[in-house]
């Protein structure tokens, strides 16, 4: 049994996602990060950057947390949503930009354009410009193909598609994107990334364009 600790942010809902794909038996534990429950003890334990997602894997006895490493994990486990040769290459590279690049950037971007709006103008269209050029970047990736990696689902897309949902808090009109609101609302209607989505709480509704 896995045993996810998660909370209804991007982060958290890539590993939700891919566990609902892969079909496994998995509990999931609220980590309720607006209460600073990610500080707890207990929590601190499993994952001590004080960060979600994390996970405990029964079978093993072992806890895991960042979620790329997860995603990575739970590929190698069960030889799925990993491309082969070369494609195994590209799907990491892809795996790489998503964390050092749509992750922190877009986060920030939605922290001062959507949380703190006016608050430090520089900062603001800063972010704001990086989130375009990222959904760019994706686009440009997604001319002429349904996935963003070789010709079938990988942990790349679970690792970015839930970012993407947040395109409105990033100040982004999908329709400028064409590519990647196809693929967005392709994925969106497959009923894993909608279980996925609405892991642990249930509360937010899919935004679809």
């Amino acid at each position: 049994m896995i045993h996810l600790y998660t909370w209804d942010t991007p982060n958290g809902r890539k590993v939700s996602i891919m566990l609902e794909e892969l079909g496994v038996p998995y509990e999931v534990h609220a980590v309720d990060i607006g209460k600073g429950e990610q500080h707890e003890p207990e929590f601190l334990a499993i994952s001590p950057n004080n960060r979600i997602p994390a996970i405990v894997d029964d079978e093993i006895g072992m806890s895991l947390f960042e979620s790329g490493a997860i995603l990575l994990y739970l590929a190698e486990k069960t030889g799925r949503f990993m491309p082969e040769g070369d494609q195994k290459w590209q799907a990491m590279q892809w795996l790489m930009w998503q964390m050092g690049g749509p992750g922190p950037m877009l986060g920030q971007a939605h922290h001062f354009s959507y949380y703190n709006p006016g608050k430090s103008p520089y900062a603001q269209e800063r972010y704001e410009k990086e989130a375009a050029r990222l959904y760019g970047v994706l686009d440009k990736r997604l001319e002429g193909r349904d996935y963003v990696v070789g010709e079938a689902l990988s942990v790349v897309d679970f690792a970015i598609w839930p970012w993407v949902s947040r395109y409105e808090r990033h100040m982004i009109d999908l329709n400028a994107f064409p590519n990647v609101k196809r693929w967005y609302v392709a994925l969106a209607a497959r009923p894993a990334f909608q279980r996925g989505y609405r892991q642990p709480s249930g509360s937010d509704p899919l935004p679809l364009p």
